[in-house]
This record gives C-alpha cells, sequence and structure tokens, in this order.
C-alpha cells in the first residue's frame, strides 16, 4: 500500500531521515519506535508531504507521491493525526469533526460518520457544543483521531498518540486503535515512544536511530530482540 524508497528529508543543512526503506500493507497496523529526535515524526511528516522529500520515492498504491502537497496526499486518503494534537481550540467539538469532513460532499456519510466516532469515543457527543481547548489532553486527543477519522483515510498516520496521558487513557486509546483497524480495515503507521504498548498491538515494527532504519520484523519478534528490549522496554 505505502512504501518508501532511500527517502531523505530534514530542515535547512540537517537531514533529520536518511536513505529511509519501509513499507505498510493494507490492514496492517505498524509502529515506528526510536528515541526523541531519532527521525519518526519526519517520517510522518514527509509522507504526509509537510516536509519535501530530497531524494527517493514514496509510493502510495503504486503511485508517486513524494512531490504532491498535503491536501492532494489527504484527498488520496492519507491523514495524519500530529503529536501535539493541534485540534481547533477556539472550535466545539462538533466543529472540529466538520472540519475533518471538509473535503467531502457526501453528506448522509458524513453523518454516519460522525455518529461511529461519538461510539468510539462517547465522551466527545458529550462535549460536542464544548470548545476544543477546554478539553482535557485524553479528550483532545480522541478529538484529533476522530477529526482524521472523520476524512475517512485509508491510511491513518498516528504521531505520538500516548504523549502525556494518564496510563487508563493510554490503555483506552490503544485500545480504540486496534478497534478501528479491525472494524475499518484502516491501514495504521503509528510513531511511538510507548515502545512497549505499540508492539503489542501492530503485526509489524521498525526502529529508527539517527535517521536511520537499524532493526524491522514482526512486533512480537522486536519484543524479544534483547537490544531493542534494552534501548527501549526497559528490560
Amino acid at each position: 500500500m505505502l512504501k518508501l524508497e532511500n527517502i531523505q528529508a530534514g530542515y535547512g543543512n540537517i537531514l533529520a531521515i536518511k536513505d529511509i526503506d519501509l513499507e505498510i500493507n493494507e490492514g496492517e497496523i505498524i509502529t515506528l519506535i526510536g528515541a526523541n529526535g531519532a527521525g519518526k515524526s519526519t517520517t510522518l511528516m514527509t509522507i504526509s508531504g509537510i516536509v519535501p522529500s530530497r531524494s527517493g520515492r514514496i509510493l502510495f498504491d503504486d503511485r508517486e507521491i513524494q512531490r504532491k502537497e498535503p491536501d492532494e496526499i489527504v484527498r488520496l486518503g492519507i491523514c495524519q493525526v500530529p503529536e501535539g494534537r493541534h485540534i481547533f481550540p477556539e472550535l466545539t467539538v462538533q466543529e472540529n469533526l466538520d472540519m475533518g469532513a471538509f473535503l467531502r460532499r457526501d453528506k448522509k456519510e458524513i453523518k454516519r460518520d460522525i455518529d461511529y466516532v461519538f461510539s468510539l469515543f462517547p465522551i466527545l457527543a458529550e462535549r460536542r457544543g464544548q470548545d476544543g481547548g477546554t478539553l482535557s489532553g485524553g479528550e483532545q486527543q480522541m478529538l484529533a483521531m476522530s477529526r482524521a477519522l472523520m476524512a475517512r483515510p485509508r491510511l491513518l498516520l498516528l504521531d505520538e498518540p500516548s504523549m502525556g496521558l494518564a496510563p487508563l487513557v493510554i490503555r483506552q486509546i490503544f485500545e480504540i486503535i486496534k478497534q478501528i483497524n479491525a472494524e475499518n480495515r484502516t491501514t495504521i503507521f503509528l510513531v511511538e515512544q510507548n515502545a512497549n504498548q505499540a508492539l503489542h498491538i501492530a503485526h509489524r515494527g521498525y526502529v529508527i536511530e539517527n535517521g536511520r532504519i537499524v532493526f524491522s520484523g514482526k512486533a512480537e519478534e522486536l519484543l524479544k530482540n534483547t537490544d531493542i528490549q534494552k534501548a527501549y522496554l526497559g528490560i
């Protein structure tokens, strides 16, 4: 579904990711784990067209997308939930969801999708008239994910969804990620510092260090890898 071939990208004179190769098959949950500053978020933003790639190819359904604008990439079916949520704080929950469906015109299906995200996150239904900026951190993460789902993505990019959340909320978020994948066959690319949680819900994983992929494999294999256990799992 998605393939990165020798992708390099960065900021100014600094290359943040170097010769990245990875692939994601339709229906998978893939996780990318690594330390702060390793290049995880840059990888997602390069896929989304926010950070331009300097070399290599990004293929989505065998079409090159590395030169497309971010809105074109959303139209193709790739949507990102950014690190830090970045909801619209002065818009209500309902208005944030409407923004997620901005490119759509199928009103009946939009209504159905709003009902669906409210079934995933009932607290948002209760808060639908409340400004996004008044929500708790966990509720804002739920809203950011719901807003992305309103675009009906085929590939959902999640950047650090557990950041700053209480353990109980983290467990809930990860259960919902599994549910979205199972119910809708939505393919998910999950960037996460909480390597243990991420690998427990993923099918496969990649490990990035200093902008380069250094390990890849099935999630259960990475969980048993002693180097990964020492570096990322605290074992």
